[in-house]
């Protein structure tokens, strides 16, 4: 069909564009004081996520990849250990891991939400793993498990008591990739980035709460944890010049610490925003009545969806993200390759297959514009576009 509409993937000038004066007097105030290492939006920004994610503690870092890596760097994780985590997810998740010289053990999603399957991990530890005078050892590799890495995708949370349980009967460390689901939250109330000894977040553009550039942070319950990613982000020096630990340059910057404390208090309204466009696709899908061609998101009762994308699977998906491409909508496919079978991964010896529920996620997922200024039309026109494919 002829495109009559644009409805971009992401556009994030109707949210600039009533903050631009604010956010502009803010970075000049930081240019005027020529502070722009670890300064004083620095620390607000620390405190004020730290206290948002329900943590004691937050440590501004570079990126969400550097967020992951200093927590793992943080808990000592290195050459000879290995970290249990999702195969389909951003490649930063098993990424980090690798760059620490540990090994990434994969346990497969659970197929509703799409997050780390708890049963999966537990099966994957009584089958695969086997503890050793007090270590749990992964039998074919021997590499020493360590920890567990969940990531809470799209913006819902990963089932974490679950999850949280098995790595307290295993003696493991737990580090949450909350990089798209800052706010969200279990059907207690309970926030991502709260429920292990380290979260993860991330400032990309894209994500609900987005820098201008790269940005993360770290945030956690545990002082000496804090302290020791502090100082990792800073070359690992303390006092400055005096190394005890290598570390790396993983600091924020004080420019998009200014940018995201004035985003910070608007990023409820947003994230409402994406709600609110989702309840409406879920009810425009249900109205049109596609005969199982397209699955909406499901979601665990009671939690709250942040919703960084809105992700549905689909029949002849790629047929269908051509379509719509040629309509005027935009997509994504977040992500077409599970890590398992990423070429660069190829030395885990990984097989098509091993993770099922990964593989078909990849190959049937589709991420939908969702950004809280999209109106109901573009949001109607995106399910009738979506709609006319399947009728054609």
């Amino acid at each position: 069909m002829a495109a009559t509409m644009q409805v971009p993937l992401l556009d994030l000038k109707p949210q600039y564009a009533p903050l631009a004066a604010e956010i502009q007097a803010a970075i000049a105030r930081v240019c005027a004081s020529q502070a722009f290492i670890l300064g004083p939006a620095v620390k607000e920004l620390e405190a004020s996520l730290a206290a948002y994610s329900q943590c004691r503690f937050g440590i501004g870092v570079s990126s969400g990849t550097d967020a992951l890596l200093l927590a793992l760097m943080a808990l000592g994780i290195g050459a000879g250990d290995a970290v249990i985590t999702s195969p389909f997810t951003f490649f930063a998740t098993a990424g980090t891991i690798a760059r620490t010289g540990a090994r990434p053990l994969f346990c497969d999603i659970d197929p509703a939400t799409l997050n780390l399957s708890a049963a999966a991990v537990a099966s994957f530890i009584s089958e695969q793993c086997e503890e050793r005078e007090g270590e749990l050892i992964h039998r074919a590799s021997g590499a020493r498990v360590r920890a567990i890495m969940p990531v809470h995708l799209y913006g819902q949370v990963a089932h974490m008591n679950a999850l949280t349980s098995v790595a307290a009967r295993h003696g493991l460390k737990v580090i949450e990739d909350a990089a798209q689901a800052i706010g969200a939250e279990d059907a207690a109330g309970k926030r991502a980035g709260s429920f292990g000894d380290v979260g993860c977040l991330s400032f990309f553009p894209t994500k609900n709460l987005g820098a201008f550039g790269d940005a993360g942070m770290c945030v956690t319950n545990d002082a000496a944890l804090a302290e020791r990613m502090e100082i990792l982000r800073v070359h690992g020096g303390k006092p400055k010049y005096y190394h005890a630990f290598i570390g790396g340059n993983f600091r924020i910057d004080e420019l998009q610490a200014a940018v995201l404390n004035i985003k910070l208090r608007h990023l409820d309204e947003w994230s409402a925003g994406r709600q609110r466009n989702a309840a409406y696709y879920d009810q425009a899908f249900a109205r049109a009545d596609l005969a199982g061609a397209v699955e909406t998101p499901r979601v665990a009762p009671g939690v709250r969806h942040i919703y960084n994308q809105y992700v549905i699977r689909a029949r002849e998906r790629d047929a269908l993200r051509a379509h719509l491409t040629a309509a005027g909508v935009g997509t994504e496919i977040y992500y077409p390759v599970p890590l398992h079978l990423q070429q660069c991964f190829a030395y885990l010896a990984h097989r098509a297959g091993e993770f099922p529920h990964s593989e078909r996620a990849a190959a049937e997922t589709l991420a939908l514009p969702i950004y809280p200024e999209l109106t109901e039309l573009q949001l109607q026109y995106v399910v009738d576009s979506i709609a006319a494919f399947y009728r054609r």
